[in-house]
């Protein structure tokens, strides 16, 4: 599945980079470079000339013209293929949304939508079951008139549709039930069409050339609509009904349904997405199950909306979790990143850690299997550097983007260092140490090497490849990264959190070399990590903003804006224990926090628009980092804070689902938070936000190889009563605990154990 990571091979007829339309009006973004509600006019008063409309954009924006306004797609996934559906189950077809049957990176599906007498059903009720991930939709017939007269009176008609994906297919299924006093024929017409977007294309992105439509196939068992590419792959849509229709076309399928008084009737429905390509190798991990255990240790929570949260976000990254020959690995997020992102795995695994610790071990072996060997520039690739993004598709093939294999990631490598280091301290897998530890080297050989290019112990990024991504921290928007009065930082760039980070894989790292016997290498990067905090603070600490600066620029000259990305600087321990106290007052401050968590720059920063991307917005993964961070200085009030943030958005929005990111506007009473139009959801670390809050709130940590269960100072927030924790893992053992609120202390009891498995109680 891998492909050479020692050349690049140039696909035959190279085509130009995408563009976007530059005649659209202004709109509310996407990724990257979404924001666009500031003013023109640029710091100085000028017009800003790279914000202007007509002006070149960043090619990889996301347009918000056509769908995703609203929070009410319902998305189904299996391994490469999702599904994204309006609440009758439809695919409804561009550019009236951006529904569809998705795989590998290419909308097999871009219609698919019923009609009885010519009429869309009545809706009862949708909703997604969180066992299986099974669409439910109870619709209804409307009223019918005939040449003036009723000749159908509603609710006689009962329509129960379930829809579930699984890799490389949907399944569809129609069950009628007439409720009516007579025999009813009733015209069924079923609207198709497959465009064969990449996904690119369907987040905006304009082609000049795309390959050609070939003939369809239809006859009484299916309908075949086909592709062929300018990669020379040709694609298929095969759909199969198992009862013949009376009439069949390319675009409608037509039928006619026979019910009894109170009597049944079944259709059923097999999409299937078929690539036609002699000995592909394709980049995507194959789908197999996951481990049975892997998603064990539960959580249930006595407030009902909690725990019906808790049982989403488990849910979601369940969904999003693939089986590969390295383990399981979870994707991105819906619609746009369902593809392997290195960044996200690792914090979503992080996030996931202390409940489900096999995730860790499969994103650990799948990115090291995925390490960049060899030095190629226009992946942004260099020796050790770990993925940043993954891609099938006609486009990525095609090289018109970046991202079939692609390294423009400044944060993924530290964190896969901080990921193992942290996988070791859950579970003693020293085996695994010992077996990534060649993965390990070269990660720190990245880090120390290209990775910080003037050697002034700072780890930093300037982009090489061309049309790959200009900032290459999470903040990956254009606009991400700038001074004080608003202009643009240039590089090469240290990010405040990436030092962060590198300071946590040399601390981390160096427990492991002790672990392995490699005591030489383990005292040189615990001197390495303290020379760097010593350095970072005298850096990057802004006394006048109470926080540190969100990057050194090319000159090093410090960019004084407030950050969330500071508050990473409390999740690794970088942070000075008395300037921790004072960031966390920043970040708490109404100039920071919305109401429904902290945002990523602060109102009073020159570029802040609450609702850009990266620029203003709330994002929860962000936010639960920083939540962790404040339990380890000893803030858990300030972990409570934002863990009720998120927990009272998560409960205004529909199905209780944390999306990617929320816009930043100030929370206001009786409103529910302002979304963001184009924001995944679910999306995989937003989605793990809540077990890392929690972490941090009980003071929680698994130290499998001492078979113990730490909680320090536990807290639980304010609207619950009693959480318990069931069947957590611990070495060979498992262990159920029950924590609950007596007055102002919080007691702990082991409602089971299945080996020796110690809890350790500290305040």
């Amino acid at each position: 599945m891998a492909r050479s990571q020692t050349t690049k091979k140039e696909p035959a007829g190279r085509r130009a980079p995408v563009r976007l339309p530059a005649d659209e009006p202004a709109r509310d973004p996407g990724e990257p470079a979404r924001d666009r509600g500031e003013s023109e006019a640029g710091p100085s008063g000028e017009p800003d000339r790279d914000r202007l409309r007509g002006a070149p954009s960043d090619p990889f924006e996301i347009t918000v013209e056509g769908g995703l306004a609203d929070d009410r797609t319902l998305v189904a996934m299996w391994g490469d293929t999702f599904g994204m559906f309006d609440r009758l189950g439809d695919i409804l077809p561009p550019p009236r949304a951006r529904h569809g049957l998705f795989h590998e990176g290419t909308r097999f599906l871009s219609r698919f939508q019923l009609a009885l007498w010519r009429t869309r059903p009545a809706l009862l009720s949708s909703s997604v079951r969180e066992e299986d991930g099974m669409l439910v939709v109870h619709l209804t017939n409307p009223d019918i008139r005939n040449e003036g007269a009723w000749s159908m009176i509603h609710h006689s008609v009962h329509l129960l549709r379930r829809l579930w994906i699984e890799d490389g297919r949907c399944r569809m299924e129609l069950a009628f039930r007439s409720y009516g006093r007579e025999r009813l024929s009733l015209p069924l017409d079923v609207l198709v069409d497959a465009d064969f977007a990449d996904i690119f294309e369907v987040r905006g992105a304009i082609r000049e050339r795309r390959g050609q439509a070939l003939p369809p196939q239809v006859d009484a068992e299916s309908l075949s609509l086909r592709y062929r590419g300018l990669d020379d792959v040709e694609r298929e849509t095969r759909i199969h009904y198992a009862h013949p229709p009376i009439s069949a076309g390319p675009s409608l399928l037509r039928f006619r349904i026979e019910l009894e008084p109170d009597a049944d009737r079944t259709l059923s429905f097999t999409v299937e997405c078929r690539t036609h390509e002699p000995a592909r190798a394709k980049p995507a991990p194959t789908r197999k199950p996951n481990p049975p255990d892997l998603w064990r240790g539960r959580i249930g929570a006595s407030q009902a909306g909690f725990d019906a949260f808790i049982r989403r976000s488990h849910s979601d990254v369940a969904m999003m979790t693939v089986a590969t020959p390295h383990g399981p690995f979870p994707y991105a997020g819906v619609p746009w990143f369902a593809t392997p992102f290195g960044r996200d795995s690792i914090l979503t695994a992080y996030e996931m850690l202390w409940l489900a610790p096999g995730l860790a071990r499969g994103v650990l072996g799948f990115l090291a299997a995925h390490q960049a060997l060899a030095d190629v520039p226009d992946r942004d690739a260099e020796p050790g550097k770990i993925l940043h993004e993954m891609r099938a598709g006609e486009m990525p093939r095609l090289g018109e983007v970046p991202f079939d294999l692609y390294y423009g990631s400044v944060d993924a490598t530290p964190l896969f260092l901080m990921l193992a280091a942290a996988y070791f301290e859950r579970t003693g897998d020293i085996d695994l140490m010992r077996e990534l530890w060649p993965a390990f080297e070269r990660a720190l050989g990245w880090i120390e090497g290209p990775g910080d290019p003037d050697g002034d112990g700072f780890l930093e990024y300037d982009r090489r490849c061309d049309d790959g991504l200009e900032n290459q921290g999470w903040r990956d928007s254009r606009d991400a990264v700038m001074h004080a009065d608003g202009s643009l930082a240039r590089g090469p760039l240290a990010l405040v959190e990436v030092q962060a980070y590198a300071y946590a894989a040399r601390t981390g790292l160096a427990a492991i070399a002790r672990a392995l016997g490699r005591t030489d290498v383990a005292e040189r990067l615990t001197g390495d990590a303290e020379r760097l905090r010593q350095k970072f603070e005298q850096a990057f600490w802004i006394p006048a903003l109470g926080t540190y600066a969100l990057a050194l620029d090319g000159d090093k000259r410090p960019c004084e804006v407030r950050s969330s990305c500071a508050g990473h600087a409390l999740f690794t321990g970088i942070a000075a224990p008395e300037r921790a106290a004072v960031l966390a007052q920043t970040l708490l401050s109404a100039d920071h926090f919305s109401g429904w968590g902290i945002r990523t720059i602060a109102r009073s920063a020159v570029r802040y628009n609450p609702m850009s991307y990266h620029n203003g917005s709330v994002w929860p993964h962000d936010n639960a980092l920083i939540g962790l961070g404040l339990a380890r200085y000893g803030d858990s009030a300030g972990t409570e804070r934002i863990l009720t943030a998120l927990f009272e958005a998560a409960r205004a929005i529909e199905v209780s689902r944390l999306p990617e990111l929320m816009c930043g506007f100030s929370r206001q009473p009786g409103e529910a938070p302002t979304l963001y139009p184009v924001a995944c959801s679910p999306q995989a670390w937003a989605a793990g936000s809540v077990f890392l809050l929690l972490q941090g709130l009980l003071g929680l940590s698994v130290h499998a190889e001492a078979r113990q269960v730490r909680l320090s100072r536990p807290r639980l927030p304010h609207f619950l009563q009693a959480l318990t924790i069931r069947q957590l893992r611990v070495g060979e053992g498992e262990i159920d605990l029950l924590l609950e609120k007596a007055e102002d202390e919080v007691v702990v009891r082991v409602l089971r154990r299945t080996a020796v498995v110690d809890l350790v109680l500290s305040s």
